[in-house]
């Protein structure tokens, strides 16, 4: 299935928009003030979507020094005794369902998971919502931006010996380099990585049910799947984690700083 272009995204954007405008001609009352967020929500969010579909679009076609640059990513991974991902890829290829397992996830999970956050958020925690889908736009930006300083995923590297699992067992997700919506020469840094943080975190943040436990697990999962699958160096990961919690950070304080301009108002018209 194809995703939505960048000027459906911004159709949508602009119908939800009118319907905002349209609501609130409306009488108060509880649904129009929950049809008003909704809307509001979904003009935000298609906006930013078509943004990033447009920012994707840009015409960066050299991908002068991306090989190069993955090498000193694997000998820095190297120096620092992280496990190699060759290493974990052998381990799901010597159980083929696993290997199907894991090609599958890395294929079908992290959309369809982080939409179902979204709207889980928005639904149940509506205060806490906004925190998290600002540090998903300060996570998904950070990767926009580094896609520009180009490098391989570990795949592109003939004297690693990946094996493609997406051929071998189906479900491919990129096609010919130069195609499709993703650009597989920006591994650096992970957005499956980043949105899986945003989903796993988010809910363990924000929810005191026990299934939270297993949702956290999204994160590790999503580690060891982009690193099997040979997509994602592991640093691409530890970057992504650490773009939302800059992210997370910045709006935090932003909305103190916020929150203490609006007292430090609120005084003086009491003062006065």
């Amino acid at each position: 299935m194809d995703w939505p272009s960048w000027d459906q995204a911004f159709a949508a954007a602009f119908v939800s928009v009118v319907a905002w405008l349209l609501l609130r001609r409306l009488a108060s009352t509880k649904g129009r003030a929950a049809a008003m967020r909704t809307c509001h929500e979904f003009a935000v969010l298609a906006g930013l979507y078509g943004m990033w579909r447009l920012a994707r679009m840009l015409p960066i076609t050299k991908e002068d020094g991306a090989l190069d640059r993955a090498r000193s990513i694997d000998h820095l991974q190297r120096a620092l005794h992280l496990p190699a991902e060759i290493s974990m890829q052998h381990f799901v290829v010597a159980h083929d369902w696993l290997a199907r397992l894991v090609n599958a996830y890395y294929a079908t999970i992290h959309v369809p998971a982080l939409i179902i956050f979204l709207v889980w958020a928005f639904v149940r925690h509506r205060d806490h919502y906004p925190h998290w889908r600002n540090g998903l736009v300060a996570v998904t930006a950070g990767c926009l931006l580094i896609r520009f300083v180009r490098v391989a995923p570990p795949r592109f590297i003939p004297e690693l010996g990946f094996v493609d699992l997406s051929q071998q067992y189906g479900l491919g997700v990129y096609g010919p380099v130069g195609t499709g919506v993703s650009d597989q020469f920006a591994a650096m840094p992970s957005i499956h990585v980043g949105w899986a943080a945003v989903v796993a975190l988010g809910v363990f943040g924000m929810s005191d049910s026990r299934w939270r436990w297993v949702v956290l697990m999204h994160l590790p999962v999503t580690v060891f799947v982009v690193a099997a699958t040979g997509h994602h160096w592991w640093l691409d990961g530890v970057v992504a984690v650490a773009l939302l919690g800059f992210g997370l950070i910045l709006d935090t304080r932003l909305r103190r700083r916020v929150s203490e301009r609006r007292q430090d108002v609120s005084l003086q018209g009491a003062a006065k």
